[in-house]
């Protein structure tokens, strides 16, 4: 029933905003570091994630992790290797392991990566509260064995496996809410 209500918030949330109800739908909750795939109602998928080491926050700089209702406006990686590494949203053409020991003590963006675009004017979109501007992405990561405990820098990072997985899932325009465990 849980999973249940959390698909049903997603669609009230797209309701309010007047955006037609989504067939699909992902829903990040930030205190379970859970991402949940639901298609029409059912959950097809529930995958651990890790979302902003610092506490959640919608404003540029903060390096928290956005809340509200998103949309994933561009999908940037099809068919490239498990693994590889993006800079500025390219393919770097080498995969995680193959950077040094130190770059690799960074958190790197591997695999794939899903855009988001806030819809919440002042929330999460907008001025200094806007996601796309902040570059907040669905995203592979080079530290797996942190997956499932706050650990990026406002993404949502998930297994490599999984980061394809989404990626091969949902098309452009499907909508993310959000939670952090506070907002309405």
């Amino acid at each position: 029933m849980y999973e249940t209500s959390l698909f049903e918030r997603l669609q009230k949330k797209s309701a309010v905003l007047g955006v037609n109800q989504p067939y699909i739908g992902l829903v990040a909750s930030i205190p379970e570091q859970k991402l949940y795939l639901f298609v029409d109602g059912t959950r097809l998928k529930a995958c651990v994630m890790s979302s902003s080491k610092r506490s959640p926050s919608c404003e540029e700089n903060s390096f928290g992790t956005p809340w509200g209702l998103h949309e994933i406006c561009e999908k940037i990686g099809s068919n490239v290797a498990s693994g590889m590494v993006f800079k500025g949203r390219k393919p770097t053409g080498k995969r995680y392991y193959e950077y040094s020991k130190e770059e690799q003590g960074g958190s790197l963006i591997t695999s794939r990566i899903l855009r988001l675009r806030g819809l919440e004017y002042g929330v999460n979109a907008g001025g200094s509260k806007d996601t796309f501007s902040r570059y907040v992405y669905i995203h592979g990561t080079n530290h797996e064995e942190a997956i499932g405990s706050p650990a990026s820098s406002g993404c949502l990072q998930l297994s490599n496996i999984d980061a394809i997985e989404l990626f091969d899932s949902v098309p452009v325009g499907t909508f993310l809410l959000i939670e952090n465990g506070q907002d309405p």
